[in-house]
């Protein structure tokens, strides 16, 4: 049933109630913010929408008449109730903001987002993050659906009805094992030798897959694969029991290529299989909440440290702030 026109709103009923507690429309009108000429003409139009006086104005100040007193009465049981419907909403977002739900292509899961998410619960200990792992098609369909506050993907551009952010670099190498003849090759590996040799691969819809791809679109395509599996530890021991050369992140193979267990190839100038990581979200929403708060802290990790200069004077460190450029 709709409210009767004669109802008045909630700002005019707190202003009658301040000035029933204070006895003055000027000390109701300092107290709300408003001018004192303005809570006049809003006391004015309520008492005209209702169609009763409602204060008696004297040199002294201002009480409620006799129907005033009934107005205020019932003034107060509709304030307490917005105030505790605006407590409620304010709970539920709380609730809802505690919450984070994220889905990262593999590579960015495993080797960038355990730190990122340390760095989240030290900034942000009441936070609950559900992280979900896929390939970099599979999380833009994720964020379009609405699965996840936030997706992170691997590739050469913003998947379409997302914007994004790029928050890390990587580049892709290809690796062998200590035997292979590659391991020993000193000429680096040309376009046309890469676009030729039948690799292993991670699966399509990739983000290391695509830009392969697209790396070796100029020399005729990549060849057909000799395997195709879905993730980096899975490509890494393929290489290391000869299964052939692998292409993958550089992130992946640190340890690896430190202990000789696999052994990356050179190549030619010619081939850029550079590619960024990017933080992605519904086009036209920016994130808020934790999402908001892990795309800065994402930021924050990427940018590379000064080195102190020895001429400066050192300053008193004090607490700085970073702004997501969202």
């Amino acid at each position: 049933m709709a409210l009767s026109p004669r109802v008045p709103e909630l700002g005019a009923l707190e202003l009658l109630l301040a000035v029933a507690r204070l006895g003055s429309v000027g000390r109701a009108a300092a107290e709300l913010g408003v001018s004192q000429p303005t809570a006049s003409a809003r006391i004015k139009g309520m008492e005209r929408q209702i169609g009763v006086p409602l204060l008696e104005r004297s040199t002294r100040g201002s009480k409620p008449t006799e129907a005033g007193r009934l107005v205020v009465e019932w003034a107060r049981q509709v304030v307490e109730a917005a105030q505790a419907l605006d407590a409620g909403i304010d709970a539920l977002r709380e609730r809802r903001d505690a919450k984070l739900t994220v889905v990262a292509s593999l590579t960015v899961a495993e080797y960038l987002m355990p730190g990122w998410l340390l760095a989240l619960a030290e900034a942000s200990p009441g936070t609950a993050v559900t992280l979900r792992t896929a390939n970099s098609a599979e999380v833009a369909g994720h964020v379009l659906a609405g699965h996840a506050d936030l997706g992170f993907v691997e590739g050469p551009s913003t998947p379409p009805g997302l914007d994004g952010a790029v928050v890390a670099a990587d580049k892709l190498v290809v690796v062998v094992a200590p035997g292979h003849p590659w391991a020993r090759r000193r000429a680096p590996l040309t376009g046309p030798e890469l676009a030729a040799t039948p690799l292993v691969l991670r699966e399509p819809g990739s983000g290391t897959r695509e830009v392969l791809e697209m790396a070796l679109a100029p020399y005729g395509g990549a060849a057909r694969p000799r395997l195709e599996l879905a993730s980096s530890t899975a490509l890494k021991a393929a290489a290391m029991t000869g299964a052939g050369p692998v292409c993958l992140s550089e992130l992946a193979v640190v340890e690896e290529l430190a202990t000789r267990r696999l052994v990356a190839v050179p190549l030619a100038a010619g081939l850029d299989l550079r590619r960024p990581l990017r933080a992605v979200w519904p086009a036209g929403q920016r994130p808020g909440g934790p999402a908001r708060e892990l795309l800065v802290l994402t930021r924050r990790a990427a940018q590379p440290r000064r080195a102190p200069s020895r001429n400066r004077t050192p300053s008193r460190i004090g607490p700085s702030t970073d702004r997501a450029q969202t």
